[in-house]
């Protein structure tokens, strides 16, 4: 049995993008939602291509290569309420999977859910619509699933709402530390109730929409949507299960590997944080006629062709020209590094040089990246010798002028040829006055 793995489309972010040209749709790989009007794209987000792009590339590899169950593990737009066309796109995407007979499990993340409890989720329109081969892990529940290769189990463990699982007399009193510790609480005890009720002769797996202890999250987290439920490893890590099928952080890791415990990561960067993260999907593939603890016979991380994200580090010296120090930076990276990339550019510079930088002559040389996402200057000025009242009153001009000399650590030749010009002006000014 083949399975594929992903999570964390995000269907919907369009930070860093801007309309698509004619350009753009040309350079749309051949996998590209087959049968689609491309004419209808232009002015679209390129970003919302991006993502499109990436899963599709993973609908691609299911049809290509034998794949007999795809596991999603949540989260398939940014916005708890998308718009109709990004369910559209989404469910198109489904939808082809599961018209070549490949079973499809979607769990419910927490960009799914929708703002108020007892709502639909955005996943809900495939139970509703009793979509074939599609089937939805809404509550922590276990399903049975048939495959070209047999059937198997599969324990959904949905991103959980507070609300859903407390009553409101139950939270009253506690804090929400200590409300977050009854929810996990309770979810590994019915987590383990589905554990102990499964079929040891049939195959298992876990697809989950949760933080687990350990897991390295990125350092930018601005989709995160309410509090994270955290897990420990070993209460998923049950060697009752062959597989646990991980969404929500966005950094591709196995945390275990008996058994494997794997997060895919997220099919595309969202932010800078994940910049040096490569991005993809996992495949697995099953034995079904091995006992428990032996059946999957191997793992592989496909990586697949996300949006670059570069930034650019600049340190202009003292006395340098930073355009021309920038300029040169934006050299060394011109070419298909740049083409595709979504860029940051920070330089660093001191603020005596920064009347020289000419910000349009940097755009003009970023000119063939995607995006340009910021130009931040980072000026570093000198700190004032701050003078306390008596000192101030007690020096003389001469005297305060070497100081400032000081501070601003002037060479000495120099600073002696300031100071005699200096001390002729004020003398021109003391015999004016007296005139």
């Amino acid at each position: 049995m083949r399975i594929l793995h992903l999570s964390d489309v995000h269907v919907g972010v369009e930070n860093y993008g801007r309309p698509a040209t004619d350009a753009d749709i040309e350079a749309l790989p051949p996998y590209f939602a087959p049968g689609t009007d491309r004419g209808e794209l232009v002015g679209v987000s390129t970003r919302l291509l991006d993502f499109l792009s990436t899963l599709d590339a993973a609908v691609a590899y299911a049809l290509e290569n034998g794949i007999e169950l795809v596991l999603f593990a949540g989260d398939a737009y940014k916005s708890r309420d998308p718009s109709q066309t990004h369910q559209r796109e989404f469910a198109r995407r489904i939808a082809r999977l599961a018209s070549a007979g490949i079973p499809v499990f979607l769990t419910v993340g927490n960009h799914d859910l929708p703002h108020v409890s007892n709502r639909a989720s955005a996943l809900d329109i495939f139970p509703t619509l009793d979509v074939a081969n599609v089937t939805v892990g809404s509550t922590l529940a276990t399903h049975g699933v048939s495959t070209a290769a047999g059937d198997i189990q599969i324990v959904a463990l949905p991103w959980i709402r507070i609300g859903g699982f407390m009553a409101r007399d139950e939270t009253r009193n506690m804090t929400l530390e200590e409300i977050t510790r009854n929810v996990e609480d309770r979810l590994e005890a019915m987590l383990l109730a589905e554990i102990q009720a499964l079929d040891p002769t049939l195959p298992a797996v876990l697809c989950a929409h949760v933080t687990v202890s350990g897991a390295k999250l990125s350092s930018e987290r601005g989709l995160m949507l309410g509090n994270d439920h955290v897990l420990s490893l070993g209460t998923l890590a049950n060697t009752a299960f062959d597989y646990v099928a991980l969404g929500h952080i966005h950094k591709h890791q196995v945390l275990s590997q008996n058994p494997r415990v794997v997060y895919p990561g997220s099919l595309q960067r969202i932010d800078f944080s994940e910049e040096d993260d490569t991005k993809g999907f996992c495949v697995i593939d099953l034995d079904p006629a091995r006992p428990r603890g032996e059946r999957v016979v191997g793992f592989e991380f496909v990586p697949v062709d996300a949006r670059p994200m570069l930034t650019i580090d600049v340190r202009a010296r003292p006395g340098e020209d930073p355009t021309a120090a920038t300029l040169g930076a934006i050299a060394h990276h011109a070419g298909a590094s740049l083409d595709r990339s979504i860029v940051r550019l920070r330089v660093a510079m001191e603020a005596d040089d920064e009347p020289a930088f000419r910000e349009s002559a940097v755009r003009d040389a970023l000119g063939g990246a995607h995006y340009v996402a910021s130009i931040q200057r980072q000026v570093h000025r000198e700190r004032r010798t701050r003078l306390g009242v008596e000192d101030a009153e007690r020096l003389g001009p001469i005297d305060a002028l070497r100081r400032y000399f000081d501070a601003r650590s002037m060479p000495k030749a120099r600073e002696d040829t300031l100071v005699r010009r200096a001390e002729t002006l004020l003398q021109e000014e003391m015999d004016g006055a007296a005139d």
